[in-house]
């Protein structure tokens, strides 16, 4: 007879528990992913030579973010075909500022030092201006950055103009790239010619970027 009471309260007591995890989940603020046409993220960081890279400091300076990870199979695609190298020469050679962002947090893949990241750069042949390490995932949150790669475009004024995928065809295969509907090139060009970006949001592929747990 007194069990039936008591199971009842132990059932009370659980739903409230369940209740209360469930408020505090909808409740807690989710960061929110940059907007284009707005100003993007401000950030800090270290470069693979120890030397300090600030947005602020780049305004008036066309800047790409590139997300990476040397052990992903969709980075070696696109660094394996020479197609994100081929891209950096172009883009640093019309005067745009290119940051390679490694936000994997030590442990996980494509997590690797200062010294590795250069060395890596030069085994590619790779040309951006500076590769940026985010082992906290500080610079890769604030943006929001989903996979390797993620491309993002900014323009002169600091403002985002384009987010997403580096182009239209999301397999770990070099020979797809021909055949893609380049996205991000045709945003960079866009906005080094001072012309609206008419695809300025596409869905990036790779492998998700292994941020701290």
């Amino acid at each position: 007879m007194n069990r039936s009471p008591r199971r009842a309260l132990l059932r009370m007591t659980a739903c409230t528990a369940a209740l209360a995890s469930a408020s505090l989940l909808l409740t807690t603020p989710a960061m929110a992913a940059p907007t284009i046409g707005q100003p993007a993220p401000a950030f800090t960081a270290l470069d693979s030579k120890g030397q300090q890279h600030k947005l602020a400091d780049l305004k008036g300076k066309v800047v790409v973010l590139e997300w990476t990870n040397n052990e992903c199979p969709y980075v070696k695609k696109h660094y394996g075909a020479a197609n994100m190298q081929n891209l950096q020469k172009q883009a640093t050679g019309a005067g745009v500022v290119w940051l390679s962002v490694i936000s994997s947090a030590p442990g996980e893949q494509g997590h690797v030092t200062g010294a590795k990241a250069d060395e890596l750069t030069a085994s590619r042949n790779a040309q951006p201006t500076a590769v940026l390490l985010d082992p906290q995932g500080e610079i890769g949150k604030a943006y929001d950055a989903r996979t390797t790669p993620h491309m993002y475009v900014i323009d002169a004024k600091g403002i985002l103009r384009y987010a997403g995928g580096i182009d239209s065809i999301a397999t770990a295969k070099p020979a797809d790239i021909e055949k893609a509907d380049p996205y991000f090139k045709t945003a960079l060009q866009s906005v080094l010619k001072g012309e609206n970006v008419v695809q300025a949001t596409t869905r990036p592929y790779g492998c998700a970027v292994k941020y701290k747990s």
